[in-house]
């Protein structure tokens, strides 16, 4: 005998119980505020990805008739953590006195140190 979740009774006499296993490609991004990029890896690790103990029968549509009869998801890939932005001071005059702060989506990982010394050096040959 077959398992199902599907009621059926003595009126079903001769109507048949179909199953249909339906793959979703499930993306999850999610964003976290760290000092830098591993330990930003190291929260993403810690406190991130799927409530694995959400994922049951009650993600699922289950109307006229059809029932759910297995949920499962299992991890596939993951890209590089990127950074989005740096917290920055509000260009406002008074926004270190008033906390104004804002995300500069245009700061990069490690900034280089600037040094217009050496640059005239390079130029000058030396």
């Amino acid at each position: 005998m077959s398992k199902t979740d599907v009621y059926f009774n003595a009126d079903d006499l001769g109507k048949k119980v179909y199953r249909k296993r339906t793959y979703y490609r499930l993306i999850v991004e999610q964003d976290v505020l760290a000092n830098n990029q591993e330990e930003a890896d190291n929260k993403f690790i810690d406190g991130g990805g799927i409530a694995w103990s959400n994922l049951n029968h009650s993600i699922t549509d289950e109307n006229d008739g059809v029932e759910t009869y297995y949920v499962d998801a299992n991890y596939l890939d993951s890209e590089n953590t990127q950074i989005v932005g740096k917290v920055v001071y509000e260009d406002d005059e008074f926004a270190k006195e008033d906390g104004l702060v804002e995300l500069d989506p245009y700061a990069i990982e490690e900034e280089p140190e600037v040094k217009p010394l050496d640059d005239l050096k390079e130029v000058l040959g030396g």
